[in-house]
C-alpha cells in the first residue's frame, strides 16, 4: 500500500487543446485556440471579466462541447473517452460547490472516491487510505469529523481541494479556488496548490488576481477576447504593456523581493 507521502505523485497528465472553439448557441467565446499544459506545474488562467477563461476551463474539463477542435487528454480526445475512464485521469473544482447539510469533512472526500468504485469494487482499505493522504496533504486530519458548515472559508475550500485529491487523478482544473476569501484563506488554498504541484501534480486555475497568479503559478496563460495573448513564465511574459491590454490600467512593474515574480505599482486608469 501507498503511503502518505506517495499519495499525491502520479504519472503525470498531458492536456492540450487542438484548434479549440467553444460557443454558446450561435454566440462564439473561443476560436481556433491552441494551448499545450505544462505537465507537473501549476499554470493560472488570467484575463478580464468575459474574456473566456471559465468557459475554456469548461471545454478542458468536458463540461462544454467543441463547436471545433479538439481536447486531448495524453493524446485521446476527451469526447472520446468513458467517463469513468476520464474521470480517474482528471478532477474539476467548479467555482460553486454545493454539499448536503451537516455533511462532514471526511463525507465529502470520500465522494471523490466515486470513480474507482464499482459493482466489482466497493469501499476498501486502498479508499480509505487515499482519503486519509488526502486529508493530510490538505491539513484537514483535525477536522475529519467537523461539519462542512462549521468552517472557515479557507478550511472549506481546502477540504474541497482534498475531495479533489481524493480523486487520485494526476490533473487537477481549479475555477477560482480562492474566489470570495479573505487574504489569510487565499494564500492557505494556493500553497496547497503549490504543494500538490511538488509532488508531481499538474493544476491548472483560473484566477482573477493577477499577481496572486504570477507568485504561484508557473505558467500564465493571458486571455483576451477569447483568445490567448500571451503566455509563458509570469517573470517573462508580464509587462506594463500586457497588463494595459488585459485590464485598461497603466502600472509599474516591480519584482517580488522574495520569488522574483511581477507586483504591481503604482496601478492608476490607463489614460487615452
Amino acid at each position: 500500500m501507498s503511503t502518505p507521502s506517495d499519495a499525491l505523485g502520479d504519472e503525470a497528465a498531458g492536456l492540450e487543446a487542438s484548434d479549440l472553439g467553444l460557443a454558446y448557441g450561435k454566440h462564439t467565446i473561443i476560436e481556433a485556440l491552441n494551448l499545450s499544459l505544462p505537465q507537473g506545474q501549476v499554470t493560472a488562467i488570467v484575463g478580464p471579466n468575459g474574456c473566456g477563461k471559465s468557459t475554456l476551463l469548461a471545454g478542458l474539463a468536458r463540461l462544454h462541447t467543441p463547436s471545433q477542435g479538439h481536447v486531448l487528454l495524453d493524446g485521446q480526445d476527451i469526447q472520446r473517452l468513458p467517463s469513468r475512464a476520464l474521470a480517474t485521469r482528471l478532477a474539476l473544482l467548479p467555482q460553486e460547490t454545493h454539499a448536503p447539510e451537516g455533511l462532514t469533512v471526511s463525507e465529502l472526500i470520500r465522494f471523490g472516491r466515486q470513480p474507482h468504485q464499482g459493482w466489482l469494487r466497493q469501499w476498501s482499505e486502498e479508499d480509505q487510505c487515499v482519503v486519509a493522504q488526502a486529508m493530510e496533504a490538505a491539513d484537514l486530519q483535525g477536522l475529519a469529523d467537523r461539519s462542512l458548515d462549521a468552517l472557515s472559508g479557507g478550511q472549506r475550500q481546502r477540504a474541497w481541494i482534498a475531495m479533489t485529491i481524493a480523486q487520485h487523478t494526476p490533473l487537477l482544473l481549479l475555477d477560482e479556488p480562492t474566489s470570495a476569501l479573505d487574504l489569510g484563506h487565499q494564500i492557505e488554498v494556493f500553497e496547497l496548490i503549490r504543494r500538490l504541484a511538488a509532488k508531481g501534480r499538474t493544476v491548472v486555475m483560473v484566477v482573477h488576481d493577477l499577481a496572486s497568479a504570477c507568485r504561484y503559478a508557473d505558467y500564465l496563460v493571458a486571455m483576451h477576447e477569447g483568445a490567448i495573448i500571451a503566455e509563458g513564465d509570469p517573470r517573462d511574459i508580464v509587462t506594463p504593456t500586457l497588463v494595459r491590454q488585459l485590464y485598461g490600467i497603466d502600472c509599474t512593474l516591480i519584482p517580488d523581493p522574495e520569488t522574483g515574480s511581477p507586483l504591481l505599482a503604482g496601478i492608476r486608469r490607463a489614460s487615452s
